[in-house]
């Protein structure tokens, strides 16, 4: 089973670069799931029912989240009839949206679980070890798939090593910046982060000239993302069904 992990996905011109590459995408590598990173579509900040319909429309069989979930008010007219999106399962208020999306696949139950970094991250509720034991409790599957929206690398590999022989794929988000450090260890592929998909000319998907002042200047700033051509960051892991293993994991970057 071939999964290709898309990360962060920011404004318009990183779904524009999802939706340009995707029929190439498909093409290459025969895809059989695919699993997109939305919390930054909505302008860089959460998501829309139009922008979700919009994933789903593409192909998309999960639409992971982080920590922009809750950003747009609008989410909370339709997360709970969103069915392929998830949201972290440790990241308050838990009691919207699902952290967990089962999908059959050649009579396999495949899980992707959602889960958040307990470091430098805001509205944390549990600590993120914990969380997915009681969600491996809960939702029992042959093969696990999980989405790590956090900041420090230490933490990322702490949680690939404890979960490495329970977990087939790892994937780290929220950083925006692809790592090169794709393995495979035990029976997970891991990569510490994705990457982003939005503007390659800017700062982690923002308007760089805002962001130089920002920091120059030591100015407010108001959150805004760069319309220059968007770059697509990506991870296409194979997993061996009969022995439940991730067999290889292949970085993915295509730049305007």
């Amino acid at each position: 089973m071939k999964v290709l992990f898309v990360g962060d996905v920011v404004g318009k011109s990183g779904r524009n670069a999802l939706f340009e590459h995707l029929p190439f995408l498909k093409e290459k590598y025969n895809y059989d799931l695919l699993i997109v990173n939305g919390e930054n579509s909505a302008h860089g900040k959460g998501i829309t029912r139009k922008i979700y319909d919009s994933f789903v429309n593409a192909g998309a069989d999960c639409v992971t989240m982080g920590n922009h979930t809750f950003s747009k008010d609008n989410i909370f007219t339709f997360i709970e009839n969103a069915d392929r999106m998830i949201r972290p399962a440790n990241m308050s208020p838990v009691e919207y949206g699902k952290p967990v999306r089962i999908i059959e696949f050649e009579g396999r139950k495949i899980g992707i679980f959602n889960i958040y970094g307990s470091v430098y991250m805001d509205n944390v509720t549990d600590n993120p070890f914990k969380t997915m034991e009681r969600l491996i409790e809960e939702y029992p599957c042959d093969i696990r798939i999980v989405d790590f929206h956090g900041e420090a690398t230490s933490e990322k590999y702490a949680f690939m090593h404890y979960f490495c022989q329970k977990v087939q794929m790892i994937v780290g988000t929220h950083t925006h910046i692809q790592t090169a450090d794709e393995a495979i260890f035990g029976r997970c592929a891991f990569i510490c982060d994705v990457g982003m998909t939005g503007p390659y000319d800017s700062v982690l998907g923002r308007d760089k000239y805002e962001v130089i002042n920002m920091f120059y200047n030591e100015e407010p700033s108001r959150y805004t993302i760069s319309d220059n051509p968007g770059m697509l960051s990506a991870v296409i892991v194979d997993i061996d069904l009969d022995s439940e293993s991730a067999v290889s994991i292949e970085r993915i970057q295509i730049k305007p």
